[in-house]
C-alpha cells in the first residue's frame, strides 16, 4: 500500500474517533428550552397551548402556603390521666402518716379536689411552653382518652402555676404558712407530653394535600400574546408549558437527538479538517501534531459533559488550555480555530449557549494575544489571571444589559472564573506532559536547550572552538532571517547551536578547527569526504544519547539535506576525467529541509562557512556570496519540500547580507606613536 493511502486511512480513523468519541460523551436527554425572563418582553409571535397542561405553582408561592399551613396546624399533646389519680392517692398516704397533724379533714378534700381540676385542666413542662409560644402556637389538640379536643394554649398551666393555683386556696381560713409546711409541690408534676408521630402525620397529610397547581391551560388556549410583558403568572405558565413539552419527549425524539447531534459533530469536525488541509496541511501528514489536535478536540468536550452531570459548575473547566497549548506546540491560527471547534462542540451541551459562546470565545482569544512566545513561568500566571479578568468583564457587562438590579447578579459565576483562572495555572504541568506523549519541544525547553552551560554546548566550545564559533555566527544570522520572514527564531537559533555537535567526534578534521596541518592531505578523496559526511550522522547519535528533541535532531539532519561535500566531489572529478563517479560516496544522507526554521538554517550555515573564503569583505563581494551560495541550493531543490515563498527567500537574503557587512566591517587602523 502506497505511503499516501496509508497517511490518508489515518487521518481518517483519527477523526472518525474523534467524532466517534465526542457523539457518545454527548447528553442523550432531549430538552427543549424556550427563551424568556421574567419581566422581559414575549420575544416570539403568539403562543398557543397544543396540549392541555396543568400550570405549577412557584417555589415562593408553594413555601408561603406551607409556611401558613404549619402555622395553622395544632400539635397534639396526651393527658395521662393516671398521674392526677396517683398524686392524690399519695396526698391521702400522707395525710395519714403525718399531714393529719397540720391539715383539717376539710382543707384535706379541698385540696384533693383542686389537685383534680388541676390535672384535668392539663400541666405543661415549661420547655414545652416556651416551644409553643416560640412558634406561635395559639391551640393544641388536647388527646384525653383517645379522644381529641382543641385546648387554647393561654389555659395550661406550668408546675409553677398549678403549684400557685393551690396555694390560692382560701388562705383566710388556713394560713399560707400552714400550705407551705405540707409540701404540695410534691404531688404536682406534668401529665401532657407531646404526640410527634401524631402530629407529624397529620403535618404530613396536609402539607401532601397542598396542590402542586394553579389552573389548567386547555388545549387551543393562548399562553402569551406577541409583545406582551412575561409577568409572574405568566412566567410560570411558561415554565409549565416548557415541562410538559420536555415529558412527553419519547423514544422517537431521543432518536432524532442522536442523530441530530451526530450531524452536528460531523459538520463541525469536517470544517476543522477542511481548515487544515487548506492552511496547515503538514499538520495532517505529521502524526503526533494531529494526535495532539484529535486529543485536543476530544479531552475538553468530554471533561465537560462530566462536570455537567456531576456538579453543573461549567465555568470551572479551564477551556482556556486548549489554545494556549495549541498556540506554544502549533501556531495562533490553529489554535484559535481549535477552540472555537470545541466551543461550538460544547455548545450543543449547555443550558445557554450563546452566554457560553460569548465568555468562551472572548477568553480564548485574549488567551491566545497574551502568549505569543512561552519562555517563562510567569507568563502562564500573567495568562490566567487575564483570562480571569476577561471572564468576569464580560459577564458583568452582559449581566448590566439583561438584569435590572445588582441584587440579581449570579455572585456564583464569578467564584468559577476565579477557579477557572487556578485551573488554567495546571498549564505548565500539563504542557510538560504532552512535550512527552507527542514529543514537541516547548520555547521553554528551548530557552533551557541553548544555555552554553549544558554539557553538550560545554564540550563543543572546549573541545571544538571553531565549530563553537561558527555555530554561534550561524544561530545569529538564521535567527535574524527567521525573525524577517515570520519564523520561529527561538527554535532556529537552538537548532543551530546543535547543528555541528557531530564535528565534537573528528574536531580536527574540519577547518574551522585546524591550525597550520591539515590531516586530509594525507587522505583520498573518498575517505575525506566520509569523514566529513559522517558529522551528520555522529551529531545525530549524540542527539540520541543526550536526549535531544526531535525538533533539534532535524537541525542536524537537514543541514546539508541531499547535498554533496563539494570540495572533494569536484576535486575528486578533476583527478578522474571521463570516469564515472560513485556520487553516494560523496553525498550527505539528508533528508532536505522540510520546514522554513530547517531551510533558513540551510542557508545560514552555507553562506557562514562560504563568507569565511573571502579575500575581502566588500558590499559586493558579500552580496555575490550570498546570492551565489542560495541560488545554487535553489537549483539543486534543496527547498522544494519546505514552505517557503520567492520573496521569504529575498527577504532572507537581504538579511544576511547586512548582517555579514555589519560582522566583516571595515576597522580603522590605530596610529602609532612617533618617537
Amino acid at each position: 500500500m502506497k505511503q499516501t493511502t496509508k497517511s490518508y486511512l489515518f487521518i481518517a480513523a483519527v477523526f472518525v474517533a474523534v467524532t466517534a468519541t465526542i457523539s457518545a460523551f454527548l447528553p442523550r436527554e432531549r430538552v427543549i428550552n424556550l427563551d424568556f425572563e421574567e419581566g422581559k418582553p414575549w420575544k416570539y409571535e403568539q403562543l398557543t397551548s397544543t396540549f392541555s397542561f396543568a400550570v405549577y405553582k412557584s417555589e415562593r408561592a408553594l413555601q408561603q402556603e406551607r409556611a401558613e399551613m404549619m402555622a395553622a396546624l395544632r400539635p397534639y399533646y396526651i393527658m395521662d390521666t393516671s398521674k392526677g389519680i396517683l398524686a392524690i392517692d399519695s396526698l391521702e398516704v400522707a395525710y395519714k402518716r403525718e399531714l393529719h397533724l397540720l391539715v383539717s379533714p376539710t382543707l384535706r378534700q379541698k385540696l384533693a379536689k383542686r389537685l383534680g381540676e388541676l390535672y384535668d385542666n392539663g400541666i405543661i413542662s415549661s420547655d414545652d411552653l416556651a416551644r409553643l409560644q416560640t412558634d406561635s402556637t395559639n391551640t393544641i389538640m388536647l388527646v384525653k382518652h383517645n379522644v381529641a379536643t382543641p385546648k387554647p394554649v393561654d389555659e395550661l398551666l406550668t408546675v409553677q402555676q398549678a403549684y400557685e393555683r393551690i396555694m390560692a386556696i382560701d388562705t383566710t381560713r388556713w394560713g399560707r404558712h400552714t400550705l407551705q409546711n405540707s409540701n404540695l409541690n410534691d404531688y404536682i408534676q406534668p401529665n401532657l407530653s407531646y404526640d410527634a408521630i401524631k402530629s407529624e402525620a397529620v403535618l404530613n397529610e396536609a402539607l401532601e394535600s397542598i396542590s402542586l397547581t394553579s389552573k389548567v391551560i386547555q388545549k387551543d388556549q393562548k399562553i402569551i400574546g406577541a409583545g406582551d410583558m412575561v409577568d409572574e403568572e405568566h412566567y410560570q405558565t411558561l415554565l409549565s408549558y416548557q415541562q410538559e413539552l420536555n415529558k412527553r419527549i419519547d423514544e422517537r425524539g431521543i432518536q432524532m437527538t442522536i442523530i441530530g447531534q451526530v450531524l452536528l459533530v460531523i459538520v463541525l469536525i469536517a470544517i476543522y479538517v477542511l481548515y487544515l488541509f487548506n492552511y496547515r496541511r503538514s499538520y495532517l501528514t505529521q502524526r503526533n501534531k494531529l494526535l495532539f489536535l484529535g486529543t485536543q478536540l476530544v479531552l475538553f468536550p468530554v471533561v465537560t459533559s462530566w462536570i455537567l452531570n456531576v456538579s453543573g459548575d461549567l465555568m470551572i473547566v479551564p477551556l482556556a488550555m486548549a489554545p494556549v497549548m495549541v498556540n506554544i506546540f502549533l501556531d495562533a491560527r490553529t489554535a484559535y480555530i481549535t477552540h472555537t471547534t470545541i466551543v461550538l462542540l460544547i455548545s450543543l451541551i449547555v443550558p445557554e449557549p450563546f452566554v457560553f459562546v460569548l465568555l468562551q470565545l472572548v477568553a480564548g482569544i485574549a488567551a491566545i494575544y497574551s502568549l505569543t512566545e512561552l519562555t517563562e513561568r510567569i507568563q502562564i500566571f500573567r495568562v490566567a489571571l487575564i483570562v480571569a479578568a476577561c471572564y468576569c468583564l464580560v459577564f458583568f457587562g452582559y449581566e448590566l444589559i439583561t438584569k435590572t438590579s445588582f441584587a440579581l447578579f449570579d455572585r456564583r459565576m464569578y467564584i468559577q472564573f476565579l477557579l477557572n483562572g487556578v485551573l488554567l495555572l495546571f498549564t505548565y504541568p500539563l504542557m510538560l506532559l504532552y512535550e512527552k506523549l507527542f514529543r514537541f519541544t516547548s520555547d521553554v525547553t528551548l530557552m533551557e536547550l541553548s544555555n552554553f552551560n549544558i554539557k553538550l554546548l560545554r564540550q563543543l566550545s572546549e573541545n571544538a572552538p571553531g565549530t563553537f564559533q561558527h555555530s554561534i555566527q550561524v544561530s545569529n544570522l538564521a535567527a535574524a532571517a527567521a525573525n524577517k520572514v515570520g519564523a520561529s527564531s527561538l527554535l532556529v537559533r537552538t537548532g543551530a547551536m546543535y547543528h555541528d555537535i557531530g564535528k565534537l567526534e573528528n574536531p580536527i578534521f574540519f577547518t574551522e578547527n585546524q591550525g597550520n596541518t591539515n590531516p586530509h592531505a594525507c587522505l583520498p578523496y573518498e575517505q575525506s569526504a566520509k569523514i566529513i559526511i559522517s558529522h551528520v550522522t555522529d551529531g545525530l547519535r549524540l542527539a540520541e544519547k543526550h536526549n535531544l528533541p526531535a525538533a533539534i535532531r532535524d537541525f542536524i539532519v537537514t543541514h546539508h539535506g541531499l547535498s554533496k561535500a563539494k570540495y572533494f566531489y569536484i576535486s575528486y572529478q578533476n583527478e578522474h576525467l571521463g570516469e564515472e563517479v560513485d556520487e553516494s560516496l560523496f553525498t550527505y544522507p539528508g533528508p532536505d529541509p522540510h520546514s522554513m526554521e530547517t531551510a533558513i538554517l540551510m542557508m545560514a550555515d552555507s553562506v557562514e562557512a562560504a563568507s569565511r573564503s573571502l579575500s575581502e569583505y566588500t558590499e559586493e563581494s558579500i552580496a555575490n556570496i550570498v546570492d551565489r551560495v542560495i541560488d545554487s541550493q535553489i537549483a539543486e531543490g534543496r527547498f522544494r519540500n519546505c514552505p517557503i515563498t520567492f520573496k521569504d527567500i529575498t527577504d532572507i537574503k537581504a538579511v544576511f547580507k547586512e548582517k555579514l557587512r555589519t560582522v566583516h566591517h571595515a576597522r580603522i587602523s590605530y596610529p602609532e606613536l612617533k618617537k
